[in-house]
């Protein structure tokens, strides 16, 4: 027992009563003895107190701005979405817009040619390496596109011919090429000539109408038309207009420098022309 008096443990236990003896006794010289066991645990607690509010604050604090930025991510991603199905509109109305602008003027077109089937095209790529200027369009043998189909602008002047053919795309040679050959006449004097690309001319957006006799009556001006010969592509398609005549190297001919009446280099929307 002695031992216990000596102990640590009996020091605290006397501490304690020591201090609860002088708050009883603060309180009784206050009036307020009966208030002094509820007013000491309230001095124990209250930083206990402070702590649990705080954490519960902060817990609330965090959860609302979880929530909130939760709410927010959810309202961004339908405004993606929104925006995406907006943008995927108005590609299909700028599509369409296209489409109809050149069914009009393919309207135009069908007035002199009753007998051709068109499809409608959309260039899709060009190759950075053609000096040509050679491009892809979005159509193929799925669409009824076949291999030397020829290809008119919106305004029906020849642009070039179908050279490879898949189910969803097709590639073409244009005017520009020196391998693209057709047979065409100066509407004027129904002189002939042959249709055909040259790399002297090409980076101009320029071809030639070559053959003609050396002492040709072609003059700036004259409008160069397809003849059909040959099947290659149909007659009485536009090229474009004689810029000037040159001869050419072997000295027994001309040849007209043709400025086609639609660009190739700039082409868009085209129009291949599947039966005739």
């Amino acid at each position: 027992m002695k031992d216990f008096f000596d102990t640590w443990k009996f020091r605290i236990l006397v501490a304690i009563a020591v201090f609860l003896v002088g708050i009883m006794a603060y309180a009784g010289a206050n009036g307020r003895l009966t208030a002094a066991p509820q007013e000491l645990l309230g001095v124990v607690l209250k930083p206990f107190q402070q702590l649990t509010a705080s954490v519960s604050g902060g817990v609330a604090s965090v959860w609302q701005k979880y929530t909130s930025i939760d709410e927010v991510m959810e309202k961004n991603e339908k405004l993606e979405e929104e925006n995406a199905q907006l943008r995927q509109q108005m590609v299909e109305y700028d599509r369409l817009r296209a489409e109809n602008e050149a069914y009009r003027a393919l309207a135009n077109i069908q007035k002199k040619n009753t007998e051709m089937s068109y499809v409608s095209a959309f260039v899709i790529g060009r190759d950075p390496l053609d000096e040509f200027w050679g491009f892809t369009l979005d159509k193929g043998t799925a669409d009824g596109v076949a291999v030397q189909d020829a290809i008119i602008s919106d305004r029906g002047y020849l642009l070039g011919m179908v050279v490879e053919a898949d189910a969803t795309s097709c590639k073409v040679m244009t005017v520009l090429h020196p391998s693209f050959n057709a047979a065409g006449v100066v509407s004027r004097n129904r002189e002939n000539g042959i249709i055909t690309g040259s790399a002297e001319y090409a980076s101009e957006g320029l071809c030639t109408l070559t053959n003609l006799e050396r002492n040709t009556g072609v003059r700036a001006g004259d409008q160069i038309i397809t003849t059909g010969l040959g099947g290659v592509v149909p007659p009485d398609l536009l090229l474009g207009s004689v810029q000037e005549v040159v001869p050419e190297q072997s000295g027994m001919s001309s040849a007209a420098v043709i400025k086609p009446g639609a660009d190739p280099r700039t082409a868009k929307h085209v129009f291949i022309i599947t039966e005739y």
